[in-house]
This record gives C-alpha cells, structure tokens and sequence, in this order.
C-alpha cells in the first residue's frame, strides 16, 4: 500500500536536522519500498505491506530516534485518504491568489479536531478561514496580515505543536502527484 509520512518539525531553522536522504536510505533498509521525498521538510512517500498506520509510525519514530536520535512526531496517512481530503477542499482554498496563503493541518492521532480548536480558539473571520475535514483542517489566511491571525501564532505554542503538522496547498498537491507516479 502506498503511504505518505509527514515528519514534524524538522530542518527548521537548523533544529531536528535529518538527511533526507539519509532517512530513505535507513527506510529502504527497514523493508520500505519505492521510498521517496519531497522537499527537505519531513515528506516521505512509500510502499509498505504493513496494514497498520499505527505499527508503521512506531517503526519510523524508532528508525529516526536510532539513526538520528531525535523523538520526532509523525503523521501517517495512504495515497487515497490524502487524495479524498484534497478532493474535498472548500472552494476557497488552493487557488492561485498570491494574497491568500493556503495550508493543511493534519491532526496528529491521538489527538481530535476538538482539541485543536479548543486550544487554538475561533479564527479571526476577517482574515482567516478553516474548514475541518476527517480530523484535518483547510486553513487560509490574509498574507498581508498573517501576524493578526489567531491561529498563526498559536500553531507553534507548547500546548498543540506535537499534536499537529503543517503544510501547504501546493505541497500537498505535489505529494499526492508523486504518489501517482
């Protein structure tokens, strides 16, 4: 089965630093299959027999604490539960207005839609939308005025950043086009 494993917060900045290449290298040797990245931000994609996201992220938080000893959290998803959440996006994300800055929260089991939003309260209306979709969330904002966003700020805080994995519109669009491949 084709997967998609989304790494949380590595090579930012300098911190939780992880050779992409590196990382498919130890992957391939742990019996992944067809193991490909994008980017240098955490976006793996591969083939697996295992039939258990759970089995398969705990694999793969072991495989990086070994290699590159870091606790990393990791969101797992298939090719064709990514491709229903992009086939169910509002319209108003994903478009091309440059003003607009498009991105996916996928939401980090055990962890619940509920909690998020609780922890991250209501968006500002007038410069953000969200619309959650099977526990991930569409979320836009106003570029010029990102810094008055409610959520922008607060996706790093202590008290939800391990429960939660960002990327962006074309990103994701990009992940689901290699799976296909």
């Amino acid at each position: 089965m084709k997967y998609i494993a989304l790494l949380r917060g590595i090579n930012i900045s300098g911190k939780n630093k992880i050779s992409m290449s590196e990382l498919k290298s130890e992957l391939e040797k742990n019996n992944y299959r067809n193991v490909s990245t994008y980017l240098n931000s955490g976006n793996v994609i591969f083939d697996s027999e295992i039939d258990n996201k759970e089995a398969i992220i705990k694999d793969i938080y072991e495989i990086i604490e070994n290699k590159f000893n870091l606790e990393i959290p990791i969101f797992i998803m298939t090719a064709f539960e990514l491709e229903d959440i992009l086939i169910n996006n509002p319209k108003w994300w994903g478009t091309d207005n440059k003003e607009i800055y498009d991105n996916l929260i996928f939401i980090i089991p055990s962890a619940k839609y509920e909690e998020v939003y609780n922890a991250l309260g209501p968006p500002r209306e007038d410069i953000e939308k969200i619309k959650e979709y099977n526990n991930s969330v569409f979320w836009s904002y106003d570029l010029k005025n990102y810094r008055k966003s409610k959520w922008w700020s607060k996706t790093a805080g202590a008290g939800i950043k391990d429960k939660i994995t960002i990327r962006t519109a074309n990103t994701m669009k990009k992940v689901l086009e290699l799976c296909k491949r």
